[in-house]
């Protein structure tokens, strides 16, 4: 399954009659459309010199939390430590953020440009501890790929 969306994802990157923003809401869609435990998918980015990440495009249900400050959450962890976080079951995590009362687990992978964490893709699936290793190098993948565009 991931080789064959690795393709996609290498298409959408590829196409030149769309812009960087466009590129990753057709990611986002592709994404959860194709992955059926990827249930909200979406990119969230250092908001200029704040220490707080901004919501970029995503995919699934609208969410409240558009900023979210480095340390809070999941995503706020992820952009302080530069590491991916796999959460098997969101109610033994103290930090979690609820985005929904469906989101059973969780993944965040950051996205490097030159070195600098310039963002992450974050993952919600309302489906118990479905996340492997294999989840991780794709998107791990996916980010390199966007980092790439912007």
């Amino acid at each position: 399954m991931f080789s064959s969306l690795k393709s996609k994802v290498t298409t959408i990157v590829q196409d030149e009659s769309f812009g960087s923003t466009r590129k990753m809401q057709l990611i986002c869609d592709l994404l959860r459309n194709e992955i059926p435990y990827y249930n909200w998918v979406g990119f969230y980015f250092k908001n200029g010199d704040k220490r707080e990440l901004k919501l970029g495009p995503y995919a699934g249900a609208p969410t409240d939390h558009t900023i979210i400050p480095f340390g809070k959450g999941i995503c706020g962890q992820v952009a302080e430590s530069n590491e991916n976080f796999v959460v098997p079951d969101v109610e033994a995590q103290d930090n979690y953020i609820a985005c929904s009362i469906t989101v059973k687990s969780e993944i965040v992978v950051p996205m490097f440009k030159n070195g600098e964490n310039i963002g992450q893709i974050d993952i919600d699936s309302d489906t118990p501890d479905p996340f492997s290793k294999e989840d991780e190098l794709f998107l791990e993948f996916v980010n390199q790929q966007v980092a790439g565009i912007l």
